[in-house]
């Protein structure tokens, strides 16, 4: 029996393989390109394929939703980047499940998100510092691990030093986050009562 069927629906299922050429994961990622919903990441010859469950898009949601609600309060210009491919050619290619330019469009986003419900990549650090991204947050188990690129690697922060994010109360966050799987909006209610007052 296809263990994918044994899933449940709000799963994350994913499919790694090793041994794969750039060559080659330009040819998957061209034969998933009419496939929404399909996340394909490429590092060291591995190609993964994750296919978020409905838990999975809820965290990332929520958390884009106050993200962004914090700089509309705060008076934060950003630009929202999602889930698209960043690449650097015959090396890494990475989805975030949510990306922020602030201030000004850039090529590479300063901050990139990932919900993380499966047993996550013990490289994807590699993979954002290879790209160049200030820095990253690991949503896991209703807490958020941020890190910020500083020289050639990176280093665990407990709040972030992107300017415009550093009047953002993480754990006020994280609490927010977990009180939106009941009520997005007493969510983010809760959280705009707390934010400091905006600039």
């Amino acid at each position: 029996m296809n263990q994918a069927l044994l899933l449940p629906k709000n799963a994350d299922r994913q499919l790694v393989y090793s041994g794969i050429t750039w060559q080659q994961f330009k040819l998957i990622q061209a034969g998933f390109a009419e496939a929404p919903g399909v996340r394909l990441s490429y590092f060291d010859r591995t190609i993964e394929i994750l296919m978020p469950g409905r838990t999975h898009e809820l965290f990332k949601s929520i958390i884009g939703m106050l993200v962004e609600l914090f700089c509309l309060e705060m008076g934060v210009e950003f630009e929202p980047m999602g889930s698209m491919t960043h690449e650097r050619d015959g090396e890494v290619a990475l989805e975030a499940d949510e990306s922020y330019c602030f201030g000004s469009s850039k090529a590479i986003p300063d901050l990139a998100i990932e919900v993380v419900l499966t047993s996550g990549s013990s490289d994807k650090l590699q993979r954002y510092q290879l790209l160049g991204v200030s820095e990253v947050w690991f949503w896991q188990d209703g807490v958020f691990s941020l890190y910020h690129l500083r020289e050639r690697e990176y280093a665990q922060i407990i709040r972030s030093e992107i300017p415009d994010l550093v009047a953002l109360d993480i754990d006020l966050l994280a609490r927010c986050v977990l009180m939106a799987e009941t009520s997005r909006l007493n969510a983010a209610n809760e959280f705009r009562q707390k934010l400091p007052k905006s600039r």
